[in-house]
């Protein structure tokens, strides 16, 4: 995994993840850079999975109240309130606030302090684009920090640099019920990010059958093809999840459609037990892929 280092200051080095983890959109061997939806700001881990390097800085550090709301001491945090409330407006090297390290690291009583600052907009974003509810909604255990982010108006449909949004992010993750409250909240299936890619491209490559269903239910386009000219269904197939290749076949999926470098999703089968799956359970659906 790579990391970009934010210099807290001479002595305190802390790192936040580029999200360089298995990257759940099928990528091919060859000499040209990786074919997947996540580039070295936009892969598949969670601001929760942050590692860091660092040494406990001074309270007078410069960047104190962030390593403080990442650790979780609410009462560090309360007393540099305290002392200098626009501190909670204050960004780090890499244009982070403190909120959104509470955030990462699911520190939901420091985040419902930092709520209370006059500074607060709940929409801000890092200098990746990330918002908090981005990060929020990669967290396997963020529900009660989604629900205050959204009950304080966080745009659902906000893009990161990358142009993806909180719930291509969610799908990534499997995170079900994180997703169904973001549609709850007007969360759009049909929005694309810079690699055209569709939170359904995401589901389909970690083949979350039950995520899948739920963005194909709120209008996601089965059929939509990325910059490489895959569809969803070649990404289930590419990763081998034969279940999920058999739902977007059901509900329309193109078999024949073919990506760039003209190869079908059939192509794209990890072994031939995963082709032979996916040709045998559609045609007991009747689903001629011939």
């Amino acid at each position: 995994m790579v990391y970009l280092e934010a210099v807290a200051n001479p002595k305190t080095t802390y790192k936040f993840p580029t999200n360089e983890e298995t990257d759940p959109t099928c990528s091919r061997v060859s000499a040209e850079p990786p074919r997947s939806s996540f580039e070295l700001l936009d892969k598949n881990i969670s601001r929760s999975t942050i590692h860091t390097t660092m040494m406990e800085p001074s309270v007078d550090s410069k960047y104190a109240i962030h390593v403080a709301c990442r650790e979780g001491h609410l009462s560090t945090v309360e007393s540099l309130l305290n002392a200098n409330p626009k501190l909670a407006s204050r960004r780090d090297e890499d244009d982070r606030l403190p909120l959104h390290w509470a955030v990462s690291y699911n520190q939901l009583p420091i985040l419902s302090l930092l709520i209370q600052s006059p500074s607060f907009d709940v929409d801000a974003q890092d200098g990746s684009g990330w918002t908090s509810l981005m990060m929020a909604a990669s967290l396997k255990d963020g529900d009660e920090v989604v629900d205050l982010l959204l009950r304080k108006g966080a745009d659902v449909n906000k893009k990161n640099n990358n142009g993806q949004t909180a719930l291509h992010f969610t799908a990534s993750k499997a995170n079900l019920d994180t997703a169904k409250k973001l549609v709850a909240a007007g969360a759009s299936a049909r929005v694309k990010d810079k690699r055209q890619q569709l939170a359904l491209h995401r589901a389909a490559a970690v083949g979350s059958v039950p995520m899948m269903k739920l963005l194909l239910e709120n209008k996601s386009p089965v059929n939509a093809t990325d910059v490489d000219g895959m569809t969803a269904l070649h990404h289930a197939v590419c990763e081998g999840h034969g279940d999920a290749a058999l739902v977007l076949l059901k509900t329309g999926a193109e078999w024949d459609k073919r990506d760039r470098d003209g190869k079908t999703a059939l192509d794209l089968a990890p072994d031939v037990n995963v082709r032979s799956f996916v040709v045998q359970s559609a045609e007991m659906e009747g689903i001629e892929l011939a």
